[in-house]
């Protein structure tokens, strides 16, 4: 079964957050991309947005940037205002790295169907630190659809390069970080049809929706990690 992975390679040097491929052609990507900026622009209302994910073990608020990520954002809260993300799985936990979800079915693991993909915008200065929020894609740099991760590490490894795409960070968790740490921790191995790394008790997003930022007041430990666009440390 195709699946989003999240993965170690050493001779790169490079962990990766993957997912689902789709054939697209980059002419369609582009015009996915394109008209999801022109619906962005139609509701400027939501570059001021946040998200509250509650998870059968708490919740967190991501703040989202959509100054530096427009159509990520605009794709993210597409699926958001759908209910996209009620009932589906945090399937993925690999501790000091990232915790990853949004795209599979708790009642049966299944992935659920998705939109087009979304135009890679990794390179837009905001870099994999601790705490931030960024957008899982396949093996091509336009393959990002529904599935995100939260970065329990700073993962100097997704950022891009001259020659090669990264992984597109669009938020960052202002509350509730302690949940994401815990979520990062809890025993993992094979569930339904992930073979690995998946929590043993099932982790649920019960749901995403719309709040304000300032409904929430950032942890000391989130504003130390706001994405910036300074040289990260070299991976380990």
């Amino acid at each position: 079964m195709l699946r989003y992975l999240i993965e170690s390679r050493r001779p790169s040097r490079r962990r990766h957050v993957a997912g689902t491929m789709h054939s697209l052609k980059g002419s369609r990507v582009l015009v996915a991309g394109a008209l999801l900026c022109a619906s962005f622009a139609l509701h400027p209302a939501q570059a001021a947005q946040a998200v509250r994910v509650t998870t059968s073990m708490g919740e967190f608020v991501v703040e989202l940037n959509a100054e530096r990520a427009p159509l990520t954002v605009a794709n993210f809260l597409r699926y958001v205002n759908e209910g996209f993300y009620s009932g589906t799985l945090v399937h993925r936990v690999v501790g000091n790295f990232v915790i990853q979800g949004g795209g599979h079915a708790a009642a049966d693991y299944k992935l659920k169907a998705v939109h087009e993909p979304v135009v890679n915008e990794s390179g837009n200065g905001l870099q994999n630190k601790r705490g931030t929020v960024g957008l899982a894609r396949a093996a091509g740099p336009h393959s990002g659809n529904a599935q995100f991760y939260v970065n329990i590490g700073d993962n100097s490894d997704l950022d891009p390069l001259p020659a090669r795409w990264g992984y597109t960070v669009f938020g960052r968790v202002i509350s509730g970080m302690d949940v994401v740490d815990r979520i990062g921790v809890v025993p993992t191995g094979s569930a339904g049809p992930l073979k690995s790394e998946a929590p043993l008790k099932a982790v649920i997003i019960e749901k995403v929706e719309l709040t304000q930022a300032s409904a929430a007041a950032p942890e000391s430990v989130n504003r130390a990690t706001m994405p910036s666009t300074e040289s990260a440390p070299p991976p380990p």
